[in-house]
């Protein structure tokens, strides 16, 4: 589809350029041939000044004027072929490079489409196969009636929080348009990220530790942006580090101050990620191999793809450390 678009939209960059070729050679011929008629006319002047009579045996060459417009005819059209030619490579390349933009995102689009459409088909399969083999059941008891109920608001849960995640993601994939901009409180922020997180934290007896000088640094720190993307963002962090940390573990949180930045990072000591996971781990729907074998983490792998969005709409950025079986470091930078 986008070959023959790059070729239409080539054919109309050569069109538009030629037309201007085209237009300009006329006029460079016109004049070109009136200077010439013009030179032919000052000579006959002079002529007939210096000899004091017309004397048409001695005028221009009319072959040579004709030879001298036929020239000028070449050489403008060997000027346009040329112009033709290299207007066609130029065009060609200028076509690709208007056309990608707009083939990532429809590429992006397709592949969110597919992931989607997965992710949503499992949770459906599931309550389909539930209820048919329900169905089968001539008496079935109450004890499996409430088996059934109890399987199926877990996966309309999962279906809950998975359209929760996507319309999350859609609102940040636009230009901010209602986000409430303002002075915040980094302290107020850490808080409000660390109360949400504080019950998951402990059913699985994980400490989340803040040092006096994080706090004391914390507490003098603003930043502008909306108070609740940046919760959100926290919030997913921590939710993470708790996932995929080991019960009896800690989680650090840290800061550091520069002029212009202040950089928060949020260290588990948990599973770790892979090497060849870690340039991935903020695309949508992306989750690594040891994260889809612990069943109990749930998730769809949208979390971190919301962060990196919250991050930039701040104009700060999101970076990750970490080594397998000794965990992760995330650090978030935001502009003060």
């Amino acid at each position: 589809m986008f070959k023959n678009a790059r070729i239409k939209l080539t054919l109309w960059y050569l069109l538009i350029i030629m037309v201007i070729s085209i237009s300009f050679s006329v006029v460079i011929y016109r004049s070109l041939v009136s200077e010439v008629e013009r030179f032919d006319q000052i000579q006959r002047t002079r002529i007939e000044i210096r000899f004091g009579y017309a004397a048409p045996t001695v005028t221009v060459d009319p072959s040579l004027i004709e030879e001298t417009e036929r020239r000028i005819v070449v050489t403008l059209v060997f000027i346009n072929v040329i112009i033709l030619a290299v207007s066609g490579l130029i065009g060609y390349f200028l076509a690709g490079i208007t056309l990608a933009p707009i083939s990532e995102m429809i590429d992006e689009q397709n592949r969110f489409i597919s992931d989607a459409s997965h992710e949503l088909g499992t949770p459906l399969t599931s309550l389909k196969t539930a209820f048919e083999v329900y169905l089968r059941e001539k008496k079935p008891t109450i004890e499996e009636s409430k088996t059934l109920a109890t399987e199926s608001i877990e996966e309309v849960n999962k279906l809950q929080t998975l359209s929760s995640s996507l319309l999350t993601l859609a609102r940040h994939e636009k230009p901010i348009v209602n986000t409430k901009i303002e002075k915040i409180s980094l302290k107020e922020v850490v808080n409000s990220a660390v109360k949400q997180v504080n019950n998951m934290a402990h059913e699985k007896e994980i400490s989340i530790a803040c040092s006096d000088d994080v706090v004391k640094l914390i507490s003098n720190v603003k930043v502008y942006g909306d108070k609740d993307s940046l919760e959100q963002l926290l919030v997913i962090i921590l939710d993470n580090a708790i996932k995929y940390s080991t019960k009896e573990s800690s989680i650090e949180i840290k800061t550091a101050k520069s002029d212009h930045h202040v950089l928060i990072s949020v260290t588990d000591h948990g599973i770790g990620i892979a090497k060849e996971d870690l340039p991935h781990i903020f695309d949508r729907f992306y989750r690594t191999d040891m994260a889809r074998s612990r069943k109990a983490t749930g998730g769809y792998g949208l979390g971190l793809s919301i962060a990196r969005k919250i991050v930039e709409e701040h104009g700060g950025s999101i970076n990750v450390k970490s080594e397998i079986n000794k965990g992760s470091t995330f650090e978030i930078s935001l502009p003060l």
